[in-house]
């Protein structure tokens, strides 16, 4: 048997039913699975000191485009609203390729591996020059994070009334035949699984109604979860009004896109009926506080839907609409916006951190994974509380989101490091940013 002791942490951050928080902590981990948590631990295997740090869940990402990395701060869209941003964007996605999926989804997963990152959701919604869902599989094998593709897509392009351009956009036969391989292909059901795949149309304005509604029902026939966008900003609620006659959440209720089985992005301006809505269908929310900022969206209502019993993870959004890709920040924001919004005592640190693991869990549909329990995958990231971002502080755990670090020391996923001491331990991280710094000065070419 694989064993791993992490020991002597100043907090271990359970996230189990009690919220429990061990001081002096030590986690046993036994071939990828969290075999005991308490005082005074011991193994024949490695240990691993914890001192001076924190010990978490591994945070849960419920959002991404992994293949923007390629495409941060393009001029033209540094300012720009969502749908003139995306204007700016398509020329220059389209002309992706397999490599440029491949690289970028190792940037962007390394990235979420740095910010303590252990399970992450990935839309990619456009497959041009030959690219396919399985360039970003392979590339989370490579690293060792647990993956929840989605197999995204676009069907009406501007020629119909659409957002993006003609040449990016799918047949939807053809869409539909690709989302079976996929799920055939590499979703894997089972508990501690490392990959399952969703379905995941784009989004109202860049689908049909018909293609939402035949991917609901090929979702539950092969029993995998839904994502989309939704709700993401006053453009978007005005398109729904006038194409469809309808709110966003109408939309998706009237085309079987609300249950357990479905999470939305974003959803900044969901009203009191939508949030209800979502609470008694259990549909989960992927908030993405850092993005909403950057394409002026506005503050999600977060405090409302946690309130009512949404289920809200954090999500980073597209490496373009962001920039970057750190989950910790991203926790940080949502508590920060919410006190901005609402007052100081509208979210605290430890309300962010459970929405950053264990409600990510919970949107992801996965059990398994999100708190520190005995039986739960080994998922966890140890956090150096000792250095100059949380020094001076009286509280280990409220420090980590106040102040940092926003970058983990180790990252265990499925018993595995992925991270040692601040570095990938899995690729050869300097390679990899080379070959993704060459792609993009080739694109700017």
């Amino acid at each position: 048997m694989a064993e791993v002791l992490v020991r002597g942490a100043a907090e271990v951050v359970t996230m189990n039913a009690t919220r429990d928080e061990v001081a002096g902590g030590d986690v046993l981990i036994r071939d990828g699975v969290i075999a005991g948590v308490g005082l005074g631990l011991t193994t024949v295997g490695e240990v691993v000191e914890a001192k001076g740090c924190v010990v978490t869940p591994g945070l849960v990402n419920t959002h991404h485009h992994l293949y923007q990395t390629l495409t941060r701060a393009v001029p033209g869209g540094q300012d720009a609203l969502l749908f003139g941003w995306l204007k700016t964007l398509y020329p220059i996605w389209q002309r992706f390729g397999p490599e440029e999926m491949f690289t970028s989804a190792q940037v962007g997963l390394a990235e979420l591996a740095l910010s303590g990152c252990s399970l992450t959701s990935d839309h990619l919604y456009l497959y041009p020059n030959g690219a396919r869902l399985e360039d970003t599989i392979h590339a989370a094998a490579e690293l060792g994070l647990r993956f929840h593709p989605t197999r995204g897509a676009m069907s009406i392009g501007e020629s119909d009334g659409g957002l993006p351009p003609d040449s990016l956009v799918e047949r939807e036969a053809d869409i539909l035949h690709d989302m079976v391989r996929v799920v055939d292909a590499f979703h894997d059901p089972a508990e501690g699984a490392m990959v399952r795949v969703g379905l995941a149309p784009c989004s109202p304005f860049s689908v049909s109604r018909d293609l939402m509604r035949e991917a609901a029902v090929l979702a539950r026939d092969k029993g995998v979860m839904l994502h989309t966008h939704l709700a993401e900003n006053d453009e978007d609620i005005a398109y729904s009004l006038a194409k469809f006659g309808c709110r966003p959440g109408q939309y998706a209720q009237d085309l079987g896109w609300t249950g357990d089985d479905v999470w939305h992005a974003h959803c900044v301006k969901l009203d009191a009926g939508e949030i209800d809505l979502f609470a008694r269908t259990k549909t989960g929310v992927a908030h993405c506080p850092c993005s909403n900022c950057r394409l002026g969206s506005g503050i999600a209502p977060l405090r409302a839907m946690r309130d009512a019993g949404v289920k809200v993870g954090l999500g980073v959004d597209g490496s373009a609409s962001n920039d970057a890709g750190n989950l910790m920040a991203e926790a940080r924001q949502a508590m920060l916006l919410q006190r901005v919004a609402l007052g100081a005592d509208a979210m605290g640190t430890r309300e962010a951190l459970e929405i950053a693991t264990l409600g990510g869990a919970r949107v992801l549909g996965r059990s398994d994974c999100g708190s520190l329990e005995v039986g739960k995958r080994a998922d966890l990231a140890i956090w150096d509380v000792s250095g100059i971002e949380a020094a001076g502080s009286w509280d280990p755990v409220a420090a980590l989101v106040f102040c940092g670090p926003m970058r983990v020391r180790d990252l265990f996923v499925e018993g595995r490091q992925v991270v040692r001491g601040g570095q990938m331990a899995t690729v050869d991280l300097p390679r990899v940013i080379e070959r993704q710094n060459r792609l993009a000065a080739r694109l700017m070419a």
